[in-house]
């Protein structure tokens, strides 16, 4: 489910904040990319200029980092689509997610809540703290949680620690993050063991016409294990599409997108109906900035 926001941390890069922590993409509407990218060009005109650009930053950093967060909401049509092996599938997930950056990298986290017609189905979390390595680095060093409870059992919990390497285009309009971690599964109920695994993430996110749409994402590539014990490849990737209604006109301070995700997975889906492996959920869905 969600774990994408709108990439466009433009001030925490020149600062060698993290642009991304695990599944990361954040926008905030109050600042123009333009406005940032007059800010950044002043540092090269003298010593005294790049201290003014630099406390300038630092205060337009510190006012919108309690702004870096937003609240989901998407119907699912997976059961739809796949009545037979995800008759259980959520009708409704509801996502929260925050971002905060200091002077050492980033704290982010998210929650997942899934909800069916009578009952909250579960809750996923993961929480991630990044680390800058050197003051002119694209680097990060990153450890990670991810774990949660169902309404009948719980999530399988596992730790990450790894590194990323982060980038983004000369106006800051692409960005993109690749995340390799070593990750440790944790036993956390019955007929579940654990085990070492080894994860692969791309993030990126691109805004075109005029900072009206987005489009972002993540993908995952982790070793799993089946229910025998023998290893396979798992992929999961939620590309989503946004249109932003902050960019009509009269409605700057309106930060409500209306969009799509689409969950794209293979051996991720626990399907005992049939030998599936491969599915393509869809939602629509409605998205708050704050």
């Amino acid at each position: 489910m969600p774990k994408c926001q709108q990439a466009e941390w433009q001030v925490t890069q020149i600062f060698h904040f993290s642009l991304f922590t695990f599944h990361l993409k954040l926008t905030f509407h109050s600042f123009h990319p333009k406005e940032i990218e007059q800010l950044v060009k002043l540092k090269h005109n003298n010593k005294t200029t790049m201290k003014k650009t630099t406390l300038t930053l630092l205060l337009l950093i510190a006012a919108i980092a309690v702004q870096a967060q937003d609240i989901q909401v998407h119907y699912d049509f997976g059961r739809h689509i796949y009545p037979d092996e995800e008759p259980q599938r959520q009708k409704v997930t509801i996502t929260l997610e925050q971002f905060k950056a200091d002077k050492w990298g980033s704290w982010y986290y998210f929650v997942d809540v899934d909800l069916s017609r009578k009952f909250t189905e579960g809750a996923y979390t993961e929480i991630s703290r990044e680390f800058n390595l050197g003051k002119n680095s694209p680097f990060a060093a990153h450890i990670e949680y991810n774990g949660g409870l169902r309404r009948t059992n719980s999530f399988q919990q596992a730790g990450l620690i790894g590194a990323s390497w982060r980038g983004h285009s000369a106006d800051f309009s692409k960005t993109y993050s690749v995340q390799l971690m070593y990750k440790q599964y944790l036993k956390s109920y019955d007929d579940t063991r654990s085990y070492a695994s080894l994860q692969l993430t791309g993030v990126w996110s691109t805004t075109f016409a005029r900072k009206a749409c987005t489009f972002c994402g993540f993908i995952d590539f982790w070793r799993g294990e089946k229910a025998n014990g023998h290893g396979q490849l798992v992929m999961l990737a939620e590309p989503q599409f946004w249109y932003n209604f902050n960019t009509l006109p009269g409605m700057k301070d309106v930060n409500l997108s209306v969009g799509t995700e689409w969950e794209i997975s293979h051996n991720f889906i626990y399907n005992t109906c049939n030998n599936r492996d491969t599915f393509i959920n869809p939602t629509l869905a409605l998205k708050w900035t704050f």
